[in-house]
């Protein structure tokens, strides 16, 4: 098997864990403080977000080689758990480097741009 093919496999098996778990923990959460507030949602992009930190922290330092096993955590179980840990540590980045209109500009977008997709596709769906 290539190792291009080894990747998405890695990948494929990350995602497919990521989801389980996010619905594990979501529906969990959900059931605990009940649905009044998103909490199990909040629950995951909060624990995702810092999860994906530690993964980019042990990158950066390389800690972690260059491997199929980044892909599979960062990629897919992470990728899965949550897109928001992607949008923070995206937006940690730009923030770092002192890009703090696009940081700002980043952070706006995200929102403003995904609320206004769900509203739209919700008008739709009512016909």
């Amino acid at each position: 098997m290539s190792q291009g093919v080894l990747v998405y496999c890695y990948i494929a098996i990350g995602g497919a864990i990521g989801a389980c778990l996010r619905y594990f923990i979501t529906t969990g959460i959900d059931s605990w403080f009940g649905k009044h507030i998103p909490f199990g949602t909040l629950t995951v992009n909060v624990l995702g977000s810092f999860s994906l930190a530690l993964l980019y922290g042990f990158i950066e330092r390389h800690e972690l080689a260059d491997s199929p096993f980044r892909a599979l955590l960062g990629v897919g179980l992470l990728g899965a758990f949550t897109t928001f840990s992607t949008f923070s540590i995206e937006t940690l980045t730009l923030l770092e480097n002192g890009l703090w209109i696009k940081a700002i500009a980043n952070i706006f977008l995200n929102v403003s741009a995904c609320l206004l997709a769900g509203w739209l596709a919700i008008e739709l769906m009512k016909g």
